[in-house]
């Protein structure tokens, strides 16, 4: 919101009035003062604007930011997004929400990794459909010990209020490598459905190197090379105590959740095709949640300047955050040709797994 000039302002003569009172306020005090009048009509003539001026700006931006009209409602009218949620009483919210049929219930959908993948960019398109709410957190809950501890109750707090069609979805990609959450998950819900988004292997490692590499750039932190961390220079071979490699092994991680879940309760998102074709991506979990499909070429738009597909809700755009989509660094080609190779046979199996192939050689 740019504010306007003295000379736009001086226009909405619908305003002035407001600035009578302390342009009075002004003119008393300097006769009061027993100025010249020469100087006390340049004077007034000066506070005149001026008054006006800051009055008009302040007013016009108050009224602008009072507008709910004006304000980005951040596209969920039923959980009442934009200003009117800064407004109301928390409590009230509740009360109003509860009072139209919504509640917090348990996720009936985890996505449950991988990291580096896409599983923020997924949950964004997926937020788009109207009968899906999301947890605004990764919620770490069937990882980590001090989490679960906690209680399912404590878990249910931090979900999205939903009404009963909708369905609510969690994500936190560290379940995927956990030992624990597959486990602890088919406790808390046998039949639940859990999305798991694979990309090419040796992307995955490159783009979980580069995000570690920012952060310690921005923070002026020692940092090691990309190549002495997958490498082991000893042997030559790629290094599998670094977790970024062992984390692109999917087909291991993977045989752990069907240990618990039947292949049918685990949908895989084609991470490579959601960058390149999101809407194709979407519609196979809308196929998968049961859910009609509602997120269409109106949603989504190519951004030139980010160089990816971003959101487009009722007309408000958003892409995710700066720190998503990062160039990564250059690596060495006999590098990136030595990481395929390792992952090709882990790759076969999983594509044996899951009964499909992707174009990752």
């Amino acid at each position: 919101m740019q504010p306007k000039t003295c000379m736009e302002q001086s226009q909405q003569t619908d305003r002035q009035p407001l600035t009578m009172p302390l342009v009075g306020v002004v003119m008393s005090q300097h006769l009061r003062m027993g100025l010249p009048r020469k100087r006390h009509l340049t004077l007034l003539l000066v506070s005149t604007v001026t008054v006006s001026c800051l009055v008009m700006i302040f007013s016009d931006q108050v009224l602008q930011m009072l507008d709910l009209d004006a304000v980005s409602a951040v596209g969920d009218e039923a959980e009442g997004y934009g200003f009117r949620k800064l407004l109301e009483d928390p409590l009230a919210r509740i009360e109003r929400m509860r009072s139209e049929g919504m509640e917090q219930r348990m996720p009936q959908c985890i996505i449950i990794g991988v990291r580096k993948c896409g599983t923020r960019a997924l949950l964004e398109f997926l937020d788009l459909h109207p009968q899906i709410r999301i947890a605004d957190m990764e919620m770490h809950f069937f990882n980590k010990d001090e989490n679960y501890e906690n209680g399912y109750e404590w878990y249910r707090k931090y979900m999205p209020f939903s009404f009963k069609s909708d369905i609510t979805i969690e994500k936190t990609p560290r379940y995927f490598i956990s030992e624990n959450a597959p486990e602890r998950i088919h406790k808390f819900n046998q039949s639940i459905k859990l999305i798991v988004i694979f990309r090419n292997p040796t992307t995955r490692v490159i783009s979980d190197y580069a995000q570690v590499y920012q952060n310690k750039l921005e923070r002026n932190y020692t940092f090691e090379q990309f190549e002495d961390l997958v490498i082991n220079h000893r042997t030559g071979r790629v290094n599998t105590g670094y977790k970024a490699v062992r984390i692109s092994m999917y087909y291991y991680h993977l045989t752990q959740w069907l240990m618990y879940f039947p292949r049918e309760n685990i949908h895989v998102v084609n991470g490579d095709n959601l960058i390149v074709n999101p809407l194709e991506e979407i519609g196979h979990v809308e196929d998968f949640l049961g859910l009609p499909h509602a997120v269409t070429d109106s949603n989504v738009y190519f951004n030139h300047t980010r160089g990816f597909f971003c959101m487009n809700n009722e007309g408000k755009q958003h892409c995710l955050g700066a720190t998503k989509g990062r160039k990564h660094p250059e690596i060495d080609p006999h590098i990136v040709k030595k990481l395929n190779s390792f992952y090709r046979p882990y790759n076969r199996k999983l594509f044996a797994m899951i009964g499909k192939e992707f174009d990752w050689d």
